[in-house]
């Protein structure tokens, strides 16, 4: 399965999630002349507001489409991003690093400042895992221009309630299904 993940994070955007135009270029894209029917294979999340939340309710997203959960996770994101992804928010679900795959892309050359803002951002997450204080939670409310938040009822993602709820410095202790 492949999930392109992401909300409705710019205005200038309108009502158009990150996830759906990542679908909507595959699809231009004829799928990258890609063997096979990987569109029938591919969905979204369309919530997420921040990196965490990519991962968090890409998990919970598969869980919806299969009924159960995955077990092995690939990222695609930019190389700058590997340590955020494959340390602290892999850590944060303690999800298995032998299970935990990260490809990375390179940067675009207009990305000027990336490196000095992903700095920010780990250094925000090493003291906030789960992203639901100070900045990184000051950055989920812009990133949320329509008024969308995070949906995941527990109906939806039952073994993750008490994850996505959790807020706290300090690393989640409870049960995971992949733990």
């Amino acid at each position: 399965m492949l999930l392109f993940s992401g909300g409705q994070t710019r205005r200038e955007a309108g009502p158009r999630s990150e996830g759906l135009s990542y679908w909507i270029v595959a699809e231009a894209a004829d799928w990258f002349n890609i063997t096979g029917d990987v569109r029938s294979r591919t969905f979204t999340e369309e919530h997420a507001r921040d990196s965490f939340e990519n991962l968090l309710f890409s998990i919970c997203r598969f869980y919806e489409l299969s009924g159960h959960y995955p077990e092995a996770i690939t990222v695609v994101s930019y190389n700058l991003k590997r340590d955020r992804f494959k340390g602290l928010h892999r850590m944060a679900l303690h999800y298995p690093e032998e299970r935990f795959k990260f490809v990375g892309t390179e940067l675009p050359a207009a990305a000027k400042g990336a490196k000095e803002g992903e700095a920010r951002t780990v250094a925000a997450f090493k003291n906030e895992p789960y992203g639901c204080g100070g900045d990184l939670l000051l950055k989920r409310l812009r990133r949320d221009p329509f008024a969308v938040g995070a949906p995941h009822a527990p109906s939806r993602c039952p073994d993750l309630t008490e994850l996505i709820q959790w807020c706290s410095p300090y690393l989640y202790s409870g049960h995971l299904p992949w733990a």
